[in-house]
């Protein structure tokens, strides 16, 4: 493979994000002519930049042109068994060709490089990308045959909640307060809002409730007062409403009815 050198060094410097650098030593070996001395190794602390699939080195951090480049093609990354802690290598598949071993400052530091280098090949993000796809495939199948199963029923039951308020589902249904108490409805046909999951909920209409401020007078008077609660439909507004004109309305409907009341007594004569 030929690479154009100022390209590659113009890479190496500018401003482009790198996938991942820092110090590691990189061991060098060094051949001698005599037979029992085939090999001495030692190692060199240099600046590693990985960019893409290119892993290149300097002598320092501030060095503005690499010594050395490694593509990442056709290789493996693994640990490696050396005199020195936290050691790694790059091997390529090529029998003849030569292996980078290289040492990290930590167990954290080897890890993270394992896991960026084993990643920076473009075989990887072959099979990322063929992984993806496939993913991509079995989503768009799964997507085309919810839009075939028939869905009428479920909608058209929901028209039916929207349409009959009775069948609302229980969390959905608003309390509803008369006379400033909460009404039979409110606990889901259960006294004391108990709900009971076992049975089916049936809804009953709750006995009408006693006015709240006149039993005193009406009781005093010897004749029964009318109740409000049968004579006032339910209340359609729910406590949490914001509308102070429904509100009004509502709340004003016992002070028309005892009014009305009134004056029919002070009609027959009665205080």
């Amino acid at each position: 493979m030929k690479l154009n050198e100022r390209s590659v060094a113009h890479y190496a410097t500018c401003d482009s994000p790198a996938d991942h650098a820092g110090f590691l030593r990189k061991r060098v070996e060094r051949h001698h002519h005599h037979a029992h001395h085939h090999h001495a190794p030692s190692y060199q602390r240099r600046w590693f930049v990985l960019k893409g699939n290119l892993l290149f080195y300097f002598e320092e951090r501030e060095s503005r042109e690499p010594v050395g480049l490694v593509v990442l093609e056709g290789c493996t990354v693994e640990l490696c068994e050396a005199a020195e802690e936290f050691a790694f290598a790059i091997r390529f598949d090529d029998a003849g060709a030569r292996a980078y071993v290289l040492v990290a400052d930590g167990q954290a530091a080897m890890e993270a490089w394992v896991k960026a280098l084993s990643r920076a090949s473009f075989d990887y993000m072959r099979l990322v990308v063929r992984e993806l796809e496939k993913q991509l495939e079995e989503a768009c199948k799964s997507l085309a045959a919810c839009r075939k199963s028939p869905r009428r029923s479920s909608s058209s039951g929901r028209k039916r909640h929207l349409s009959n308020p009775a069948l609302l589902p229980l969390q959905e249904k608003p309390a509803v307060l008369e006379n400033g108490y909460s009404t039979w409805g409110s606990g889901g046909g259960v006294p004391g809002g108990a709900a009971c999951p076992d049975r089916d909920v049936v809804h009953v209409k709750p006995p009408p409730l006693p006015p709240r401020r006149r039993s005193a007078a009406s009781s005093a008077a010897g004749s029964p007062a009318p109740s409000l609660s049968t004579a006032m439909p339910e209340s359609p507004v729910s406590p949490e409403t914001a509308c102070f004109s429904k509100l009004h309305s509502w709340y004003g409907q016992e002070i028309a009815a005892l009014r009305r009341e009134w004056q029919e007594r002070q009609k027959r004569g009665h205080p």
